[in-house]
């Protein structure tokens, strides 16, 4: 899973949260340099922000030792940004999660790696009665390709999810099929999905509830890849990320349909 500091979100009012993630080597709670650069990176922003600090820690050695390892790389991040924040920032919290949050399967070494981390949130609260609804990008299956953009996004319509699953809803199907056949006729087109959730505002993205694991934008995104392989499309000419809730069509979701909304895969155009 792909991990996001949207520096753009200091300057608009579309995202509640933002987040973004500083890594370990294995048993290791000491900041590397690049670490340390990415954190005086965060103390120098002058906006009036909460931050949240979540240890992780991937699930090798003792269960009881790989919590107090999450809660040594959250003390870390804190003691250092404590010593560097103005006072518009505020360190709310800082907490070890041990190996409860594990973003994928640790199934190789690279996935380990992301399991040792800590996690930073970048709250802006809004206002009592403050609603957001963005308009929707353009939808992909009504735009000709000769008028798209390269590093454009796009809609796609009723592509949406089941809540806590990567499955998505019947509406989507045929919608699929559609985005098969563009692809299928424009052999050089490549493109990246996006994932995206609502509701979980407690961590930066959901649990998948068939897979156990705290990556549910990166699966929605990831089941549509599947699709389209399973449909001869080349793996090459397909990415899959996810955004976890950073970009909300709706925000604060009150309805079943504000919910609906943002359980979507958006898609990007990387190569005409």
């Amino acid at each position: 899973m792909k991990t996001f500091l949207l520096l753009f979100f200091f300057s608009t009012v579309v995202y509640s949260q933002t987040f973004t993630s500083i890594y370990f080597k294995n048993n290791s709670y000491e900041l590397t340099n690049d670490s340390k650069r990415k954190l005086d990176s965060l103390a120098k922003l002058n906006n009036k922000l909460t931050f949240r600090i979540f240890g992780n820690a991937n699930p090798l050695g003792n269960k009881a030792l790989n919590k107090i390892l999450s809660d040594n790389r959250a003390k870390t991040v804190s003691n250092y940004l404590e010593a560097k924040i103005g006072k518009n920032i505020h360190l709310a919290s800082s907490e070890g999660l041990g190996i409860s949050k594990q973003i994928n399967d640790n199934s190789s070494e690279t996935l380990l790696a992301e399991n040792r981390r800590v996690d930073i949130f970048i709250e802006r609260f809004f206002e009592k009665g403050e609603k957001i609804s963005r308009k929707a990008y353009p939808s992909f299956f009504d735009m000709k390709i000769a008028s798209m953009k390269v590093r454009d996004t796009f809609s796609l319509p009723d592509v949406n999810f089941i809540g806590g699953r990567h499955v998505w809803i019947p509406q989507a199907k045929p919608k699929l099929y559609r985005l098969y056949k563009i692809l299928n006729e424009n052999p050089t087109l490549e493109v990246k999905l996006l994932g995206h959730i609502c509701c979980d505002y407690e961590n930066f993205d959901g649990e998948d509830l068939d897979l156990g694991t705290f990556n549910l934008s990166f699966t929605r995104a990831q089941s549509i890849k599947d699709f389209l392989l399973a449909m001869r499309i080349d793996a090459k000419r397909i990415k899959a990320e996810g955004a976890g809730h950073l970009n909300p069509v709706v925000y604060p979701e009150q309805t079943e349909l504000d919910r609906v909304k943002n359980r979507r895969v958006e898609i990007v155009l990387l190569k005409k």
